[in-house]
């Protein structure tokens, strides 16, 4: 069982930055200890949408186009002295549009990633922009 614990959320004026974290945890290092990781967010009143993702490597990325330019994601990928892989989503000229709760989701595979097939969600963390 692999465990998706966020942090990093908060409130911030527009124009602001904020920087989430994801920390995967749950399984020994192997091989297949780091996992394809994404972010997606819902706001009050609407469908979750995909933010950005990440591959296993973090060699590829993709974007939202409304996020494209402000965010990026990156990664720290597990080792033999640390079993966990965290990802992380850079958030910067943030807008009141950007709030939302983030959740992040890790899927073992890139290809499941680019489906939004992902089997691991975190609880989600709250981040607002305020005007």
């Amino acid at each position: 069982q692999v465990q998706l614990a966020e942090s990093g959320g908060g409130l911030v004026q527009a124009g602001g930055s904020l920087r989430l974290s994801c920390a995967a945890s749950g399984r020994p290092f192997s091989s297949y200890a780091n996992y394809a990781m994404g972010w997606f967010r819902q706001a009050p009143g609407k469908e979750r949408e995909f933010v950005a993702r990440i591959s296993r490597s973090g060699g590829s990325t993709d974007y939202a186009d409304s996020v494209k330019g402000r965010f990026t994601i990156s990664r720290d990928n597990a080792s033999r002295d640390n079993a966990k892989n965290t990802v992380y989503l850079q958030m910067n000229s943030l807008k009141p549009e950007d709030t939302a709760v983030y959740y992040c989701a890790a899927a073992a595979y890139w290809y499941e990633a680019l489906n939004d097939q992902y089997t691991y969600w975190g609880q989600g963390t709250q981040v607002t922009v305020s005007a």
